[in-house]
């Protein structure tokens, strides 16, 4: 998929997944809780790469958090703006972001790399390091299951990733792992989540 296509794709739904997926309160606790704790440990900005309707950019910021929020979809970026007003969010590719190297101190990618096809996963994940710095914390939201396997996600082509394919692909991008998680949660995709650092 394209990043025109992937664009494309969630503009059409827009409202729709602001309205279905778009309130921390249908969240899962256990999300709310790691992203939450991975925030507080950050001294400095963080982005949301991949905000979606800005939920969990805002969520941050209620507690404190000096974040803002970036996505590729204007319509998603229009929603949040209009949701949450005091929270700076811009349209911007997680391939090419406008912050100067080393210049971040952490970047949430929670399910915002789903629709990046294999090949494309290494060099974004390499941008996102370029951006942070030394030290800097990463944490990733995926689908988990056999690596680079297409799953029918509802709005457009997303793709599974082991923990360890994830984690090698993190450490090839130069990130350490520093702890993940993966869970069945009833009537849900398996999901994984990683915690990362810059080196």
């Amino acid at each position: 998929m394209t990043d025109s296509q992937v664009q494309q794709a969630y503009a059409a739904r827009a409202s729709e997944y602001t309205a279905i997926l778009g309130a921390i309160d249908g969240m899962h606790e256990l999300d709310r809780n790691r992203i939450e704790h991975w925030a507080r440990q950050i001294s400095g900005r963080i982005i949301d790469a991949g905000c979606g309707p800005g939920h969990w950019t805002n969520f941050l910021h209620k507690r404190g958090v000096d974040i803002s929020g970036i996505d590729l979809v204007p319509e998603f970026i229009e929603r949040a703006r209009l949701r949450f007003p005091d929270v700076s969010f811009q349209v911007s590719s997680r391939r090419a972001l406008e912050d100067a190297d080393g210049s971040l101190h952490g970047v949430l990618a929670w399910y915002s790399l789903i629709h990046l096809p294999p090949a494309e996963l290494p060099p974004v994940l390499s941008e996102l390091a370029r951006v942070l710095s030394p030290q800097g914390h990463l944490l990733v939201g995926f689908f988990d299951g056999v690596s680079a396997e297409p799953l029918n996600h509802a709005v457009t082509p997303a793709y599974c990733w082991s923990l360890d394919q994830m984690s090698s692909l993190l450490h090839d991008a130069g990130f350490e792992v520093i702890n993940s998680e993966a869970r069945q949660d009833p009537g849900g995709r398996p999901h994984a989540a990683i915690s990362a650092i810059a080196r």
